[in-house]
Formats: structure tokens, sequence, C-alpha cells
């Protein structure tokens, strides 16, 4: 084993999720307006092979050597036409652990106050776009619900070469889901995680 070679990778290298698919970015658009500040939603196509007709914040897969802040804004003009020189970007909210082993990114920005006359939703990505004011979120909390993550161990697992038993207690998981009522189109999901951390920072 060459050391020198060793060293100089750990000296280099950026941790990142171990054997990650793909990590992903998110702009969470802040909207002033009369009400306040806003956030921008979005309607997924019902188009789309993934995830179609639900709402979402705009963002997508990060592409090599991008920032997270500079995929979200390069999705949001993919998907909104808004230009990214356009977004103050204030910074990322925590990052969160997806279970197709990825990473999300939220990536909180303020939009213009005109953003709305200048926003041309791609409809190959995007139904229509909704705003909701932070004041109607923060009244209205999510109803929170949860379902179990439960292991599904194969009869062929190798108990005796890893010397356990085969009653082995193997550990479950718990999934939250927030689901927020009374807006335009149901938000929950990931989406309402992503939303609801955000209010909890206010």
């Amino acid at each position: 084993m060459n050391l020198d070679a060793l060293r100089a990778y750990y000296h280099r290298h950026t941790p990142a999720l171990q054997d990650s698919r793909g990590d992903y970015a998110v702009l969470v658009p802040l909207l002033p307006g009369p009400e306040g500040l806003s956030l921008l939603y979005e309607v997924r196509s019902s188009a789309l092979r993934h995830h179609r007709g639900e709402v979402c914040f705009p963002g997508g897969r990060l592409e090599p050597g991008e920032t997270p802040a500079a995929c979200a804004l390069r999705e949001t003009w993919e998907e909104l036409s808004l230009p990214p020189e356009s977004v103050e970007v204030f910074g990322q909210a925590d990052f969160l652990h997806l279970r197709s082993e990825g990473l999300m990114y939220p990536v909180i920005g303020l939009l213009p106050e005109n953003a709305l006359s200048l926003l041309r939703p791609n409809p190959q990505e995007v139904q229509e776009v909704f705003c909701v004011p932070l004041s109607y979120l923060r009244a209205h909390p999510p109803a929170l619900y949860h379902y179990p993550l439960q292991p599904q161990v194969g009869p062929d697992f190798p108990y005796r070469q890893v010397q356990t038993p085969p009653d082995y207690q193997w550990t479950p998981g718990c999934m939250e889901v927030p689901v927020y009522s009374g807006l335009p189109h149901p938000l929950w999901g990931l989406t309402a995680r992503i939303t609801a951390h955000f209010l909890s920072s206010l």
C-alpha cells in the first residue's frame, strides 16, 4: 500500500454520503408580497414519470462539480425561466438523507417582488405554481403521520456465517410524514418536511 498516495487522497477528499446514488438540491423560494413573505410552490406536470401532480420546490439532481446553490438556481431557470441573477441566495438549510441513498440540499433564496410576472413555467415539468404566506403556514402547522420501515431479510441471509441466531432482531425504522391542510394543492411528504423545518428556523 502506498501511504503517500493514501495520505494525499484523504487530504483532498471532501466527505460525502457513502455509496450515494445522487445528490439533489431545491430552491426554497421566498416571495415578498402584500401579506408579507410567501413560499412559492410548483405542481409537477402530469406528463412526468415520477411524482406527477405532486407539490414540490424547483430543483433536481446535482451535476458533477456543481454546488447545491448552482443546481437549485439552474433548475429554477429550467423549470420556471427565472434568471439565476434575480434570486438572492441566503444559504443552505440542513440537508436530508433520502431513502434512495442520496442527499437533498434545500437552498433558501429570495425572489424579486415581480417574480410572478417573470415566471414562464416549463409545461413539460410544471403544471402550475402557487404561493402560500408564511403567516398561514405558521398558524396552521402540519398534521404528523408515521409509518414503519420494517427490515425484510431474505431466508438466504448467512446467519451461521456471521455467527448470529436466525431470530436476530433487526432494528426497524420509522418515517414521519407531515401533511398541511387548507392549501390550493396537497402539501405533504418531503416538500412538507422541508417547509416545516424552514418554518422552525424562523
